[in-house]
């Protein structure tokens, strides 16, 4: 149907000739979408960026059902045999699909479509959209196990608060993207690497990371309590952000750390995650009321280019000296990070800088905030105990997290799923040893332990703990102001990323990977090279509910450059990948560097010591 009478659409392949068509209208209130004459060539369906395929798809050039039926193919050719928490011998980016209900739902999307241009109204870009959701995040009628199949049978009862928004925009959900064990690791090692199977994809986020740049999803739903949207994103070159605290609702995901978690998009371009962001933000008092924290109404997300040639004019972006690297284990203190990258990330780092000047912005280093001075990092630096609790010291950041795992039942819940009789022994065994504290044999006694240290830190413990994080956040605030920076400019991943079996996953990553998350701040990460086969991804991150401001200049620069979104890796040819990685059925196995915050402060000591 694409490309009018006589197009070829085959295996999501097409032949599309684009001729002069009226610009397409934007959705009541929603963003302008490209003319079709506007999009670029591009040989493959899947290929097609959301922006264009919305285009594509109100001009009756394709439609839902083609566009999910190429996706479906894809996952049927490369991702593999499904409910594999290990090396299924393909990409492995998605550990269960929906195939009856994403068709079911892309028909659905299609009448929709196909009345808006008989009545008009309003129209999601969304509809019609074929997307992921991590495992961890509930789509009514389906597993959600994060990352374990010791979670066998847990089984969304409802959609989550951004799942119903997103369905209800008329996305088509291809079903659950591969998570980290427990979302512990930002490593990952049960999907391949997009460009690279071969290679560790980034975690925990790991499925929705792979899945849009390997074409098997246009866009995916990922989730970050510590680095786990931003490290897929940069390991796989996706363009993806990582919301501010209660930009987005949290309703319906599996917790790792309330008041750290966040929920947001990653796709192949800025502007589909910004589309994805606008239409999956906002309050929800109700079911999680850090959204009321956010500006109401929150600020429009940009997903259009700004005009002429320095967009970014009058933008200081700033480079923190003090954002130390962790090099092999060891965390590089006193040495300015770009000393640490590989001679191509240093390269593309370079370049990308010579580039936002190019673009009017006006780049420069400042010392930014040293992590390691607890004077300037009074919650995670101190050594200080705030009280023992059950025999076990409490530090500032713990008592924070703690006592908000308590409040959301964090630890019952799965005491109560245990108890249930749907899981195994095995997996009663692997979830008790999870989150339980002490006596690992005994259910009961092990949850009741956790339950009781973590119900048992005074508020007035609490009450220090959530100060020290407000002074962290002040200070870090103050850097930026002192030194007159809108918003800074890091690398993630500093050096190649290594193999999945036998190599280090992160040789060269940014130590305090998780501040972004205490902090409460958003952050973005797009590609900006490549080395080795593999992408070189940067990220921008500033202060909370900046969103609209590190958007805009993502899109903005890929606007100007965007030979770096638009790559697409090769096929792979499978069944050569040696050796294989045992399925970890119910092993926790929780890798460093970690998504927990507790386990993240513990493994930065570590380091420095």
């Amino acid at each position: 149907m694409l490309g009018g009478a006589g197009a070829a659409v085959a295996g999501g392949t097409l032949s599309l000739t684009l001729g002069a068509a009226p610009a397409s209208a934007a959705p009541s209130g929603g963003p302008a979408l490209p003319s079709v004459n506007q999009i670029p060539h591009r040989v493959r369906l899947v290929d097609y960026e959301i922006t264009e395929l919305a285009a594509l798809l109100r001009a009756g050039r394709t439609s839902s059902v083609e566009i999910t039926q190429a996706y479906l193919g894809r996952i049927s050719k490369f991702n593999g045999p499904f409910e594999v928490y290990g090396d299924n011998g393909a990409y492995n980016a998605f550990v269960r699909v929906d195939t009856a209900g994403a068709l079911a739902a892309a028909r659905a999307a299609d009448q929709r479509i196909s009345n808006w241009r008989r009545h008009g109204g309003d129209l999601s870009p969304l509809c019609g959209i074929p997307m992921g959701i991590k495992d961890s995040v509930g789509i009514k009628g389906l597993n959600a196990q994060d990352g374990s199949a010791a979670f066998t049978g847990n089984k969304a009862l409802q959609d989550a608060t951004v799942v119903a928004r997103l369905r209800a925009a008329g996305v088509v959900l291809l079903g659950n993207t591969i998570c980290s064990a427990f979302s512990g690791s930002i490593t990952g090692t049960f999907a391949g690497n997009a460009w690279s199977p071969s290679h560790v994809p980034g975690g925990s986020s790991q499925g929705s990371g792979v899945a849009p740049i390997a074409r098997l999803a246009a866009a995916c739903i990922g989730e970050e309590t510590g680095g786990s949207i931003i490290m897929p994103s940069a390991a796989n070159g996706a363009s993806g952000i990582k919301p501010s605290l209660g930009t987005v609702s949290i309703a319906g995901l599996m917790p790792l750390s309330p008041g750290y978690d966040v929920l947001g998009p990653i796709s192949r371009s800025a502007r589909d995650s910004a589309l994805i962001l606008s239409t999956i933000l906002g309050p929800d008092a109700v079911n999680d009321p850090q959204t009321l924290s956010a500006p109401l109404p929150f600020p429009a997300i940009p997903s259009s280019p700004r005009p002429g040639r320095t967009p970014l004019q009058g933008l200081t972006i700033g480079i923190p000296q003090t954002d130390w690297m962790n090099v092999g284990g060891t965390i590089k203190t006193g040495v300015s990070p770009q000393d640490t990258y590989g001679a191509e990330h240093l390269k593309a780092f370079n370049r990308l800088v010579g580039q936002l000047k190019s673009l009017g912005a006006q780049v420069k280093e400042f010392p930014g905030l040293d992590m390691t001075d607890p004077a300037q990092n009074p919650y995670f630096a101190s050594a200080d105990v705030l009280a023992t609790v059950d025999g076990s010291p409490v530090s500032p950041s713990a008592a924070v997290v703690n006592a908000n795992r308590y409040e959301v039942r964090f630890v019952a819940a799965v005491a109560d799923f245990c108890a249930s009789g749907i899981p195994t022994a095995d997996a009663v065994a692997t979830l008790t040893g999870q989150y339980g504290r002490r006596a690992p044999g005994e259910m009961a006694a092990s949850f009741a332990s956790a339950d009781r240290f973590n119900g048992g830190i005074p508020a007035s413990v609490r009450y220090e703990g959530e100060q020290r994080r407000r002074r962290l956040i002040a200070n870090y605030t103050k850097s930026l102001e002192d030194a007159g920076v809108d918003f800074m400019l890091v690398l993630a991943l500093g050096d190649v990323i290594g193999q999945r079996s036998g190599g280090a996953g992160f040789p060269v990553y940014r130590a305090y990977y998780q501040v972004p998350n205490a902090l409460g701040w958003p952050m973005v990460s797009f590609p900006v090279g490549y080395t080795s086969g593999l992408p070189i991804s940067a990220q921008f991150w500033g202060p909370r509910f900046a969103e609209p401001a590190l958007v805009q200049s993502m899109v903005d620069y890929q606007a100007h450059f965007p030979e770096y979104h638009t790559a697409a890796p090769p096929d792979p040819v499978f069944g050569t990948l040696t050796p294989k990685i045992a399925p970890r059925a119910l092993a926790p196995a929780v890798e460093d560097p970690t998504n927990d915050p507790i386990l993240g402060e513990e493994a930065i000591r570590r380091a420095l010591s």
